[in-house]
C-alpha cells in the first residue's frame, strides 16, 4: 500500500513536471492550472490502472499447485467506470499440492483454500472435499476425526455440479 502510495506522488509529481516544461517550451501559453489538474489526472490514471492491474500481477505471482477457483468483481458508485469495466478485488484460490486423500475413504480429500483481497491478508482455510457426494465442508478446531478418518461435528455443504472448488478438487487430479 505504501509503495503505491508512493508511485500516485510520483506519478503527480512527473506529469506536473512534464506540463511545467512544455509551457515553458511554449513561453507560458499554457494556463496556469495545467500543471495541478494534469497532476491530479496522472494521480487519478495511476490509482486506477493499479486497481486494475492488482488481480493479474498476484495470480501471475502465485506458486505452482494453486489454482484460481472463485473470483469477486467490484462495482462501485464513487467508481462510476466500474459498471462499464469491474475490477477483482478478492479471489479464493486452492491448493492442489496440499490434496490429501484417506486411501480408507476414496473420493474425500482435505486440502488448503486460500483467500486473497486487495488490501487484505492472505487467509488459509482447511477444508473437506468428498467428490462422490458432490459436497464440501470447512475443517475447523470443532472437527472430529473419526478412527477411519471420517469427520463429524462439520457443516456439509452441497456443492452443485459447476461448483468451481469441486471442480478443481475432484476433476482435475
Amino acid at each position: 500500500m505504501f509503495l503505491e502510495l508512493i508511485a500516485t506522488m510520483f506519478a503527480g509529481l512527473a506529469m506536473a513536471g512534464v506540463i511545467m516544461l512544455v509551457n515553458r517550451m511554449t513561453r507560458g501559453r499554457l494556463p496556469k492550472w495545467a500543471a495541478p489538474v494534469g497532476a491530479g489526472l496522472a494521480m487519478i490514471a495511476t490509482t486506477v490502472s493499479n486497481e486494475y492491474s492488482w488481480f493479474s500481477r498476484t495470480a501471475d505471482s502465485l506458486p505452482a499447485g494453486l489454482e484460481i477457483v472463485q473470483t469477486v468483481e467490484k462495482q462501485s458508485l464513487y467508481q462510476p467506470w466500474t459498471y462499464v469495466v469491474p475490477y477483482v478485488t478478492r479471489f479464493a484460490a486452492f491448493d492442489r499440492q496440499s490434496a490429501r486423500e484417506n486411501p480408507q475413504l476414496p473420493g474425500q480429500l482435505l486440502a488448503d483454500l486460500y483467500f486473497f483481497g486487495r488490501w487484505a491478508q492472505v487467509q488459509r482455510i482447511y477444508v473437506a472435499l468428498d467428490c462422490q457426494s458432490q459436497r464440501r465442508a470447512i475443517v475447523s478446531s470443532g472437527t472430529v476425526f473419526g478412527d477411519d478418518g471420517s469427520l463429524s461435528e462439520v457443516d456439509w455443504i452441497a456443492a452443485d455440479a459447476e461448483d468451481p472448488l469441486m471442480s478443481a478438487a475432484c476433476g482435475g487430479a
